[in-house]
């Protein structure tokens, strides 16, 4: 079953290659909506930032260049899905309507997905048995991120 999911925050830290991005549930129904953090790239991390303030570049980068292309083509970005989590990483997809209604679905790694998608607003949704595999069952601690030491990656 599809859950849809909201990026929840990033954590960013300068010093470190690895950065943190976390999506709760989306639901307001729930009191106590489900969570799990992806490791990503400190560049990733940036397209994400970048796009969530809106910020534009005098030139596209690579997230940049493939919106461009899709809607070049005629096609929308529907949704992003992360569809699995294997070894530690997980699979994501991109949902891709063609002209002709078609749906693509296109293989991804999570943070190019969702920095792809964070502009335009596009759902991300995730299946539930992967939030349940990378749920976390603790409140995280701001001041203190050594619980995701184990976090899984993208």
């Amino acid at each position: 079953m599809l859950v849809q999911m909201e990026l929840s925050r990033i954590l960013i830290h300068e010093r470190k290659a690895e950065q943190l991005i976390e999506l709760r549930e989306l639901d307001p129904n729930l009191d106590s909506p489900r969570s799990f953090p992806i490791v990503i790239g400190i560049v990733e991390a940036a397209a994400i930032g970048r796009r969530l303030e809106g910020m534009e570049l005098p030139r596209p980068m690579t997230h940049d260049l493939l919106a461009n292309t899709i809607d070049g083509l005629g096609a929308t970005l529907e949704a992003i899905t992360i569809t699995d989590l294997i070894d530690g990483a997980f699979i994501a997809q991109l949902s891709i309507a063609r002209p002709d209604g078609h749906l693509v679905h296109i293989d991804a790694r999570p943070s190019d997905a969702i920095a792809l998608g964070i502009a335009k607003q596009v759902p991300i949704f995730a299946e539930d048995s992967v939030i349940e595999a990378a749920c976390i069952t603790t409140p995280p601690n701001n001041d203190d991120d050594d619980h995701y030491k184990d976090t899984p990656r993208h």
